[in-house]
């Protein structure tokens, strides 16, 4: 579910403000629980993570759940040396005043153009002429907050039992997940244990976030949390872990729709591998495949792009081209046939091609693994986008 307007669920406060990053609009984003809550988060594994990563992890660390967050936009504040690492500093302690909690519990998430220092005077001006009462947030007003070159908020909201799940993210390019992803939070008044909720976020995280893939490079700055602070009472593990799941994949697919430059989403699907490691390898290699974006966008039938991805991944041994089978949809495309290269056939897998979703059913006829990767194709408005994004 996708509920624009729907409001952080209960216990949730904060706030959202410019302070100085964007021409005007929002740039900021202030949360924080009312009451103590249980947390989990995970983040790049990027060996040039910015320091609102670092401060992040460290505060993480020690063993204390977060209590609430603060992020800017506009600017990742990353390759910006000891100065850099001081401000977000700063920034935790500010956020921690503003949202009346210790400095270690506020997580710190910054997002934007690489080496540039925080306009710091302009910031701390703005936090000090923040309200003292915090009040309740629009989802939608939160995820614009943290926007940069996205188009559209996204949100997804969830109910699970009596208790209410809200999702928000940001992120349409730098997108190829390596544990976490894009900017990513969750709320929910459900009540979890902190193991149950660290175990619940990883799985999901796993198989929507970390499936994921716009343009292969992999963020400074990928943050994502969930945040529970039990006013709703107890629920049921296993019907908590499908809703986050549902608003999870609804998020992945918003941002898929709003890849830079993209104009159709690809689902990868792969089934009969070795085991979901391998189908997992082979879903990524077709998704992040220039070839095969291109020819996504060009509603081009050339399976034999999809047929490169896999056959490049040369130490999968037991992969052969004998056994697997590719189709375009429902339609197959591989091995050929010599129906599949007829022009009539040809001309309804060039319509399937042009519809707004594109799906690519991959068997390997191994074992039993399966894995689903969701990207987007590659056009000019890409390149357009970012050859002049820092101007």
């Amino acid at each position: 579910m996708n509920f624009q307007n729907a409001h952080l669920p209960q216990g949730f406060v904060g706030l959202h403000a410019n302070v100085g990053l964007k021409n005007g609009d929002d740039d900021c984003l202030l949360v924080a629980s009312t009451v103590p809550a249980q947390s989990a988060a995970v983040f790049t594994q990027s060996r040039f993570a910015g320091p609102s990563v670092l401060i992040s992890k460290q505060s993480l660390a020690k063993n204390q759940p977060f209590q609430g967050l603060v992020v800017l936009s506009k600017n990742a504040n990353v390759a910006t040396g000891p100065e850099g690492l001081q401000h977000a500093q700063e920034l935790q302690r500010l956020a921690a005043e503003v949202l009346h909690l210790p400095t270690d519990s506020v997580l710190v998430a910054s997002t934007g153009v690489i080496g540039r220092q925080y306009p710091m005077d302009e910031i701390r001006a703005s936090f000090a002429r923040f309200p003292k009462q915090l009040g309740s947030l629009k989802s939608e007003q939160a995820a614009r907050a943290m926007m940069t070159t996205d188009t559209r908020p996204k949100v997804a909201t969830g109910r699970c039992g009596g208790s209410v799940i809200v999702g928000i993210a940001k992120g349409v390019g730098m997108i190829e997940p390596n544990m976490a992803t894009l900017l990513v939070f969750f709320f929910t008044d459900a009540a979890l244990e902190q193991a149950q909720l660290k175990d619940s976020f990883s799985r999901v995280v796993d198989r929507t976030f970390n499936a994921m893939s716009i343009d292969t490079d992999q963020s400074t700055s990928d943050t994502a949390a969930i945040f529970a602070n039990g006013l709703a009472g107890p629920v049921d593990q296993n019907q908590f872990d499908a809703c986050l799941y549902d608003c999870a994949l609804d998020l992945v697919k918003q941002i898929v729709r709003d890849g830079e430059g993209g104009t159709k989403t690809i689902i990868v699907n792969v089934s009969g591998a070795r085991d979901d490691k391998q189908a997992r390898l082979v879903a990524k290699s077709v998704i992040n495949s220039p070839l095969v974006k291109t020819a996504v966008h060009g509603s081009d039938p050339n399976w034999g792009r999809v047929v490169m991805a896999i056959g490049k991944l040369d130490t999968e041994l037991d992969i052969t081209a004998e056994t697997t089978t590719v189709a375009f949809g429902t339609q197959e495309v591989y091995p050929p046939t010599a129906v599949s290269i007829q022009p009539a056939e040809l001309a309804r897998l060039k319509q399937y091609l042009q519809q707004n979703e594109v799906e690519i059913n991959i068997s390997l006829c191994i074992g039993d693994g399966r894995f689903t990767a969701y990207g987007c194709d590659l056009s000019e408005g890409y390149i357009r986008i970012n050859s002049d994004y820092t101007s």
